[in-house]
């Protein structure tokens, strides 16, 4: 197994300093920020046509072994036994106090095979995390494997050249297929808010794969830049900004991601770390929530700054805040007393000690565009 470092690079690192990209330091990774176009260009060339990311940085792990979906379900509030062969399911790593140690995705491959996902900056925590909980058995990290992402409105206008099994799939489901005699895995997801695709590729066939995405006049690489715009448009949290090991799934307000069958009254009631906190807060409530906000003005709010309320009492912060290119409009999310999170209520934001007027909304800001079937 390789060790990260500020230094590291993925396969597609010269692929990005040649079509202009300007590389930044991300998660112990040197990515691509932006490209020449720029973010907001990047980020509606997404929404109308398809954009290709490098998430290669991310971490890929096989978990195989006689009963690895019970073990699992140990770390994570998700059932994993009633997932289909190929079918993926967002889920939550947790401590013991129901913090949140990572978010990730997991796909069945096999009755006993588990393919995960998960964040750059915590893959190699999180795989030492599982080691240590799931002794006896097989967890192989697959290190320089190759994970593009193609996204956004003519994605599968290009996908159905490539691949027409893969066009057939429907959202959070994956295949073992080939693109010009490339196995790879895909599935139907995506960080974008958009209907796409994830493609995990060999090493040895990554380059090809770039080549042949690349090579359809509406598809462009995009950058970190315009990824996060487009999740935030989404309403998708960031790991270690949106929710850490300090807030739970329920305060997270992706209470979503906690299958039913392990909630009380469920079939598989609890079992994994911090289930008594965070069960305890579905029944209860919690005391903050994460919610989305409009920013009144044409001026980013970003993410550290304080809110407070009409006394001028801080009562929590932002979280991720930018300008939404969709919206043409500045928009965030952050953390506020579960009294305050109601859509419509009136706050400020402080930015350089001038208070900001901004407006708890609904969430995604954007609506998402998944194709479910």
């Amino acid at each position: 197994m390789t060790t990260d470092t500020q230094e590291n690079k993925t396969i597609f690192y010269d692929y990005h300093v040649e079509a202009g990209g300007k590389m930044v330091p991300f998660a112990g990774y040197l990515m691509p920020v932006q490209y020449s176009s720029g973010i907001m260009q990047e980020h509606l060339h997404c929404r109308d046509n398809a954009g290709l990311f490098d998430v290669s940085h991310m971490g890929q792990l096989i978990v195989r072994g006689a009963g690895a979906a019970q073990a699992l379900e140990k770390l994570m509030p998700v059932d994993l036994e009633s997932l289909q062969i190929n079918q993926q399911t967002y889920a939550t790593l947790t401590n013991e106090q129901g913090g949140v140690l990572d978010d990730l995705i997991v796909t069945r491959w096999a009755e006993d095979t588990f393919f995960l996902v998960v964040n750059a900056g915590c893959k190699h925590d999180d795989i030492a995390h599982i080691r240590n909980h799931l002794p006896g058995f097989e967890i192989n990290y697959l290190a320089d494997r190759g994970l593009l992402a193609l996204q956004g409105l003519k994605a599968k206008e290009v996908m159905a050249e490539l691949s027409p099994e893969a066009t057939r799939l429907v959202f959070m489901h994956g295949c073992h297929t080939s693109i010009d005699d490339i196995e790879c895995y895909i599935t139907r997801s995506g960080y974008t808010g958009e209907d796409g695709f994830e493609i995990s590729v060999d090493p040895q066939d990554a380059h090809k794969l770039a080549d042949k995405l690349l090579s359809y006049e509406n598809v462009n690489w995009i950058g970190l830049g315009a990824r996060d715009s487009l999740r935030l448009e989404a309403g998708l949290c960031l790991y270690g900004h949106d929710m850490s090991q300090q807030t739970t799934p329920v305060e997270a307000g992706i209470i979503w991601s906690i299958s039913k069958s392990r909630r009380v009254g469920g079939a598989k009631e609890g079992g994994f770390l911090g289930s008594e906190v965070i069960l305890g807060q579905i029944a209860n409530g919690a005391d903050k929530k994460r919610v989305g906000f409009l920013i009144d003005g044409r001026a980013p709010v970003r993410e550290g700054a304080e809110i407070v309320d009409d006394q001028g009492n801080v009562i929590g912060a932002i979280t991720s805040g930018g300008f939404g290119p969709t919206l043409q409009a500045p928009i965030a999310m952050g953390y506020v007393p579960a009294e305050l999170s109601v859509i419509g209520t009136k706050l400020n934001a402080l930015v350089r000690g001038v208070a900001r007027p901004i407006t708890v909304t609904k969430m995604p800001l954007v609506e998402q565009r998944y194709f479910r079937g």
